[in-house]
């Protein structure tokens, strides 16, 4: 038996395997504890924030590594919004949804549904929940499909549909003939979900849902869609004034879908700043859920200041979403351009405001991260072993919050750092 697979007895004669031991087998734990050790910008404690600045240590910093899009955290009527539904509800409401819902509850599924265009929603605390609850209860004995480039909340879903008895698929990623050679291989009998993200985290681009839409209802397949980075920020009716599309009702609308054989699942920890999440679904499957999602039957509720601001950040998007989405687009264009000036290779091809930027050389992380904090910029660093050592590099968020001056800051240390560090370069063409 291998040290790793080595496990002690407890007096009850119940085989457990050895914690310690297998934290201190981990290599990760170096590369983590290493990363701590180096980079300001890994596991830092922000103790003050001015609009889109930190403050990390008595150091001040542009802010590029939030996911808050529209800038709703720091909007005067939504914070406006807290205090009177905290007077009204008090702070949190400790029913499981399944013995009582405040009312705020049900005015954001109905003002969802109206927004999506969806024939039904169902709000739950976070898409992590989400995804370990009911991809499981969808699949049953069935078969799970997973997209390569799926965030990893998403496969650990399927983790736990595996081993309820289900069967798990990996698929290639952007690659829909892949999807369609699986689906004409599987048995006739059981359920089939494919799941994929809308707007990717990591890349920035959304995948080509007409197709994988087309292919999931040709095969009978209930297609999945996380679109935590692409509610709020995408939606109906692009064009050109309007690449983005309007009111950020995410990428089925955005796509002119119809929810026939999907399930949106999305959240309002991103754009819309707030701590929840919903499925968009028939109205069935929310009955369904109601009974075998565990976070509708046992889990704690959003609090009620979550709640108050989900509404609030509703009004604003009715009112200034469209305009406030016109100036990000133009922001991170901006942005975007100084990086195609610069000769640099970007994962991004959609203009969304999710900007990854590969190093040449894995190895210089640590030393692009202190750059770029003595420098004033505050991003997300994609260093091993948080993600595989080919994928190292950096991500930059724009929001709307992040004013003039910021993105031209950016634009500067970018010019530098292009200077100074091996970048990777995009392939020639021929």
């Amino acid at each position: 038996m291998t040290p790793s697979a080595r496990s002690d007895s407890n007096e009850g004669g119940t085989s457990v395997t050895s914690v310690s031991e297998r934290v201190r087998l981990d290599e990760r734990i170096e590369d983590l504890e290493r990363l701590l050790a180096c980079n300001p910008m890994i596991d830092a404690v922000i103790d003050q924030i001015e609009g889109r600045r930190i403050n990390v240590a008595g150091h001040w910093l542009c802010d590029f590594a939030s996911c808050n899009y529209l800038g709703f955290d720091l909007h005067p009527q939504i914070i406006a919004a807290v205090e009177p539904a905290l007077r009204r509800w008090g702070t949190h409401p400790s029913w499981s949804r399944l013995l009582g819902n405040p009312r705020p509850y049900v005015e954001i599924e109905e003002r969802l549904g109206a927004l999506l265009a969806a024939p039904e929603t169902l709000v739950l605390p976070t898409i992590t929940l989400i995804h370990t609850s009911v991809i499981p209860a969808l699949v049953g004995q069935g078969t799970v499909l997973v997209d390569a480039q799926a965030h990893k909340t998403i496969y650990e879903g399927a983790a736990v549909a595996r081993g309820a008895g289900a069967s798990l698929h990996r698929i290639r990623a952007n690659d829909p003939g892949h999807l369609e050679e699986v689906l004409q291989g599987l048995p006739d009998a059981g359920s089939r979900v494919f799941c994929i993200d809308g707007v990717n985290s990591m890349t920035g681009n959304a995948p080509d849902l007409p197709t994988y839409s087309r292919i999931c209802r040709e095969y009978d397949a209930l297609l999945y869609v996380d679109d935590a980075h692409g509610f709020g920020v995408i939606g109906e009716s692009p064009s050109v004034e309007d690449p983005w599309g309007l009111r950020g009702n995410s990428i089925v609308r955005y796509f002119d879908e119809s929810y026939d054989n999907i399930v949106l699942v999305a959240g309002f920890s991103k754009a819309y700043s707030s701590l929840a999440a919903f499925l968009a679904l028939p109205p069935s499957l929310k009955s369904y859920l109601k009974v075998a999602a565990s976070p509708y039957l046992y889990s704690g509720p959003s609090p009620i200041a979550s709640l108050a601001t989900v509404l609030a950040g509703l009004d604003v998007n009715e009112v200034e979403g469209d305009s406030i989405r016109r100036s990000l687009c133009d922001k991170t264009s901006r942005v975007l351009n100084r990086i195609h000036e610069l000769g640099l290779y970007t994962l991004n091809r959609s203009g969304y405001p999710v900007i990854e930027l590969p190093i040449g050389e894995g190895d210089d992380i640590d030393a692009v991260g202190r750059f770029l904090f003595e420098r004033g910029i505050y991003v997300t660093l994609a260093a091993y072993p948080l993600v595989p050592r080919s994928q190292v590099g950096f991500r930059i968020q724009v929001t709307a919050a992040n004013d003039d001056s910021q993105i031209e800051q950016l634009n500067e240390v970018l010019s530098e750092l292009a200077q100074r560090f091996e970048m990777r370069r995009p392939a020639p063409t021929i």
